[in-house]
């Protein structure tokens, strides 16, 4: 896990599928060093990996091309590699997912339900809370919902008293698009993180 001092940790972008591009400018924005990542070998040297939104059953598809994602995902972990996904991310990284059951990582213990919030047309902006009462835009496209956290998971934001943006341990996690409406808060706790 490397990072330069002089411009933030080295950030990478999980570019399979879905809006990476707008992850990399606010991760840019913000200091940090970013690579756009389309292979396994490729996450070596970063300190974190931002997984964005998608089509979660289209990105296990896309990952079946290099097998080695699975145990390189575990590898990277293992080695103090952090993670913050999004929409379809959280799904990749949740514990168990329904609606359908589908594969998962298991890094962050949470169930999942996926476009809990409804399908693309019913997609919607609103404003939910921080864990300190503060207003935070949302945006909501075929979100997941969290259906249960395990105890060792730490609520950072919810919406009508659900949450939405949660953190384990270095696991981060978000059922809905911060990178949409340049909503840059979530990607600066992410690296904050890293930097401590």
């Amino acid at each position: 896990m490397s990072s330069d001092a002089s411009r933030g940790p080295h950030i990478g972008v999980l570019a399979l599928q879905g809006d990476f591009d707008a992850h990399k400018i606010i991760l840019e924005q913000l200091g940090a060093r970013v690579s756009l990542v389309r292979k396994p070998s490729q996450l070596e040297p970063l300190a974190g990996l931002v997984i964005p939104g998608g089509e979660s059953t289209t990105l296990l598809k896309l990952m079946q091309y290099f097998p080695d994602w699975w145990p390189e995902f575990q590898r990277f972990k293992d080695n103090g590699g952090a993670f913050f996904g999004t929409c379809a991310g959280m799904i990749l990284l949740a514990r168990e997912v329904t609606a359908p059951a589908q594969k998962s990582l298991g890094f962050l213990d949470a169930k999942v339900e996926r476009n809990a919030y409804g399908r693309q047309k019913e997609s919607f902006e609103e404003v939910g809370q921080w864990a300190d009462g503060r207003p935070l835009e949302m945006v909501f496209i075929r979100a997941p919902r969290l259906c249960e956290i395990g105890p060792e998971v730490e609520v950072l934001a919810s919406h009508n008293d659900v949450p939405v943006f949660v953190r384990q341990g270095k696991i981060y996690a978000a059922s809905f698009h911060p990178e949409i409406n340049g909503v840059s808060d979530l990607h600066k706790i992410f690296l904050d993180a890293l930097a401590e």
